[in-house]
This record gives C-alpha cells, sequence and structure tokens, in this order.
C-alpha cells in the first residue's frame, strides 16, 4: 500500500467514528441531562392492622371446610 492510501483509510475511519458518535448522541442523547422518577418504598414499621371486617367475619366462607355440590352418596 501506498501512504496516500493508508492515510486515506485513516482519515475515512476518523470521519466515520466522529459521524456515528453524533448520531449515536442524537438519537440516545444526553445521559447527564435524563432524569428519572423513582417510586419511594413506604416505611416499615412493627404495626399490625386489624384485618377488613367485610372479608374476615363469622359469616364468611371457610375455604378449608370441605363442600360437597350434588349427590353426597358417590362421594362416600
Amino acid at each position: 500500500m501506498k501512504k496516500t492510501d493508508i492515510a486515506m483509510i485513516i482519515l475515512i475511519a476518523s470521519v466515520s467514528i466522529l459521524v456515528s458518535y453524533f448520531i449515536a448522541k442524537a438519537v440516545i442523547g444526553d445521559v447527564k441531562e435524563q432524569t428519572a422518577k423513582v417510586k419511594i418504598a413506604e416505611k416499615i414499621t412493627a404495626e399490625v392492622s386489624d384485618p377488613d371486617p367485610q372479608v374476615f367475619n363469622s359469616n364468611a366462607i371457610n375455604p378449608t371446610v370441605e363442600v360437597i355440590i350434588g349427590d353426597d352418596s358417590a362421594q362416600k
């Protein structure tokens, strides 16, 4: 290769790197200017609240009790 060929390859590579840098910066944006909203976790306490009386009451359905629907003679 001639010296001019090597210089041309270096020039083309340098221009390509600069162009790709500016295109990526335009597409992605500047990281320092970007902000993000983060949810703040609630403080954990030892306080326990009472369960909802509408769900946990004496008339509520107990899921641990076996329920048979229909003719129970087939189950025996």
